[in-house]
């Protein structure tokens, strides 16, 4: 583990200011699994960024949920509005500036409409990807609504 030098996690590092440190790994942080390997954490305090599009307006959506959580896109469509969709690798290239399992939760291109999986309050510490495969800073659930300006809200398919 090492402060962030690439450039997609240095562009996040400035983006977060100096109350936050990315920090970049030899191995993957791609998946929640490898994140938690890897900072040495549970599954449950990844904070991963997932990517939808709404199927009328084409926005994006960015649901950050909890590690082990499986989004439940009914919950997300009930507070969007509308049906919601996967987003394809070029949709979230095009609409966030980052490639799938990079993914950060601020910084994106097109600012989405962002739900917080309300699990992650559970945790006082968290971690969220910071633009590339094997960068992740950590931060609190608090810092994360006020990063994002999202809701936590009910996004597990439980």
């Amino acid at each position: 583990m090492r402060k962030a030098t690439n450039a997609s996690a240095l562009k996040i590092q400035a983006q977060l200011g100096n109350d936050f440190e990315v920090l970049e790994f030899t191995e993957s942080t791609r998946t929640a699994e490898e994140a938690a390997a890897a900072i040495g954490c549970s599954v449950a305090q990844i904070a991963k960024a997932l990517i939808f599009r709404t199927a009328d307006t084409s926005q994006s959506v960015l649901v950050v949920a909890s590690g082990p959580n499986r989004v439940d896109e009914k919950k997300i469509a009930q507070q969007v509005g509308e049906k919601i969709v996967r987003a394809d690798a070029d949709f979230v290239r095009a609409k966030t500036g980052y490639a799938i399992g990079g993914v950060p939760p601020v910084g994106h291109a097109t600012p989405p409409i962002v739900l917080l999986d309300e699990d992650l309050l559970e945790f006082d510490s968290i971690w969220a990807a910071a633009g590339t495969p094997n960068a992740v800073f950590n931060l609190t659930p608090v810092q994360l609504q006020q990063l994002t300006q999202g809701k936590f809200v009910d996004t597990a398919k439980r």
